[in-house]
């Protein structure tokens, strides 16, 4: 191609663009020397974990954040006041101050009343609880061209969920305390001893999933003596719970209704622990199975954040956490882990301190984002747009591929 051709393509080009402007995303960057602010809430829910420990908060504040943290945020916790603010954090007064923050950093989605106390174009990280939002929610965030991340889905370095996997083993340590809890007589439950003792039947333990709740609640289980038994459907799942408990007489099988029907008349404990990547979990035991379940036996369902994988499952909360239906004891709390709240929030700050620590020195969520596939996946709402397709399609919203994003902002 000759000089004058190449010269006349790029005067054509440059007629284009000016004749048609083009839309590019302004990069959320912190100004040289001026410090990022994180707000954490004190949460109006029953969540009683907060998510950056006093410890966590001083590394934070030492590397160029400002830390404001509402007053009794972490009480739930045993973390007090003047814990934080000996760590060098602001304890801030007001509910409305707190989400003036550049980001809001807290452990249940805000209310429609704290998005509105959100400043324009900032940005969220609290979990994604797709049971309970509504369409209302993402709008209010879009309208306020919120950046929001679900640490839910936040991805780590290797394609695992770090959050996710953290509160899954508290969660499936957890769930054994609870069913010991209610088949004591002092609950009026079946009045049995969770394992087993010399002469006396084990307990029988029904496990749906084999993920990482199953995991935990079946080496608890076990370690008690408890006779257990894993159902699920990814053989490879079973395999590889098998080699990780190294327990010859464990029971796993395919979600058989047949074996699972029979399996569950017999149980004193069934835990629920079947998680999908779609928002929806699926429903495995039908309410008939239930019925024939023995008198006061207990089903747990963690999965009740995704809506269950009992039929008969509905979602409850810390103060009333169980109900009968067929005579059978029905524990469905979504956040599990607040029953241990010191120990979630140590684990969660765990997570999220290094996180941030790559926040300051790429200089600031947006480039952060950019940067890292693995955080990005996170995202679910992108300055005024839904960039999670689950999301967008569910509540019937417009969705904007964060990838093309990306690549336009490089």
């Amino acid at each position: 191609m000759s000089k004058k051709q190449k010269v006349g393509f790029s005067s054509l080009a440059a007629d284009f663009f000016q004749l048609h402007p083009q839309e590019v995303l302004e990069r959320q960057k912190t100004k040289k020397g001026e410090p990022i602010s994180i707000g954490i809430p004190k949460e109006r829910s029953e969540e009683k974990r907060v998510p950056l420990r006093p410890e966590a908060a001083a590394i934070l504040i030492n590397n160029g954040f400002n830390v404001n943290i509402e007053t009794n945020a972490g009480v739930h916790a045993k973390h007090a006041d003047n814990e934080y603010s000996e760590a060098g954090a602001k304890i801030v007064y007001s509910h409305k101050e707190v989400f003036e923050c550049d980001i809001i950093l807290k452990i249940a989605p805000p209310t429609l009343e704290e998005i509105e106390y959100m400043k324009p174009g900032k940005a969220l990280i609290s979990a994604l609880q797709t049971g309970i939002l509504t369409s209302e929610y993402f709008n209010a965030l879009n309208k306020k061209d919120i950046t929001a991340l679900a640490y839910n889905l936040i991805q780590d370095k290797v394609g695992g969920l770090p959050v996710v996997r953290a509160m899954s083993e508290i969660a499936g340590s957890t769930v054994m305390l609870i069913a010991a809890e209610y088949l004591s007589s002092t609950n009026n439950g079946k009045g049995i001893i969770l394992g087993g003792i010399t002469g006396v039947p084990p307990t029988k333990v029904v496990i749906l999933g084999a993920g990482t709740v199953a995991e935990y609640a079946a080496r608890t289980a076990m370690g008690l003596g408890a006779e257990v038994k894993i159902f699920d459907n990814h053989i490879y799942k079973l395999r590889r719970l098998k080699e990780r408990i190294n327990q010859p007489n464990l029971f796993t099988s395919s979600l058989d209704n047949v074996v699972l029907s029979e399996a569950l008349s017999r149980a004193d404990v069934a835990i629920g622990a079947i998680r999908s990547e779609n928002g929806r979990a699926p429903v495995v035991v039908t309410e008939e199975m239930v019925s024939q379940m023995k008198p006061n036996s207990i089903i747990i369902d963690v999965s009740i954040d995704q809506g269950g994988c009992f039929e008969t499952s509905d979602m409850t909360n810390h103060s009333k956490p169980a109900y009968r239906k067929h005579d059978v004891i029905h524990y469905c709390v979504p956040n599990i882990a607040s029953r241990v709240s010191r120990t979630a929030t140590t684990a969660i700050s765990n997570i999220f301190t290094p996180m941030f620590m790559q926040i300051v020195e790429l200089g600031g969520i947006d480039e952060m984002i950019f940067s890292n596939k693995w955080f990005a996946k996170g995202v679910y709402s992108y300055r005024g747009g839904i960039t999670n397709k689950n999301i967008a399609n569910k509540y019937n919203l417009h969705y904007k591929n964060l990838d093309l994003i990306i690549a336009a902002s490089i």
